[in-house]
């Protein structure tokens, strides 16, 4: 009897995203959005309703720690994963054309996000005192 061994061929660790997470949607250059199934430092696997060929090339924009980046990617390979009366839906795995940082952690904030600083305004005036000096004072001079 033969063992056989089993290597794992992945070039990155993949991890699912959570759906609030950013990058659970990606968009491809023409417009269609795709749901994320996991997703890698050199690549990504995602569903949706457009179909991918294999072998072509796409433009994905996707959000990760360092902003809005389009990345240059192949489709690697693709098939049908749901079939119903009036859908198709498509899942197709699509390599980066380089390494993109898709950690879960650390997306940008911008700065008055981030501050701690509270801001200083003018008081509410009470609202008897103000009530009291409408009815004094003339609406037009």
């Amino acid at each position: 009897m033969r063992t056989e061994r089993t290597f794992e061929r992945r070039r990155g660790a993949r991890r699912m995203p959570a759906l609030d997470e950013p990058l659970s949607q990606i968009r491809l250059r023409a417009g269609r959005e795709l749901t994320v199934v996991n997703v890698s430092d050199v690549g990504v696997l995602a569903e949706g309703e457009m179909r991918l060929l294999p072998g072509t090339h796409v433009d994905v924009h996707l959000v990760t720690r360092e902003g809005r980046l389009l990345v240059r990617s192949r489709v690697v390979r693709a098939f049908v994963c749901q079939l119903g009366p009036h859908q198709i839906r498509y899942r197709g795995a699509l390599a980066f054309d380089g390494p993109v940082h898709t950690a879960v952690v650390g997306y940008p904030m911008p700065e008055a996000a981030t501050s701690q600083t509270e801001r200083q305004g003018n008081p509410y005036p009470e609202a008897a005192g103000m009530l009291a000096s409408m009815s004094s004072e003339p609406a037009f001079p």
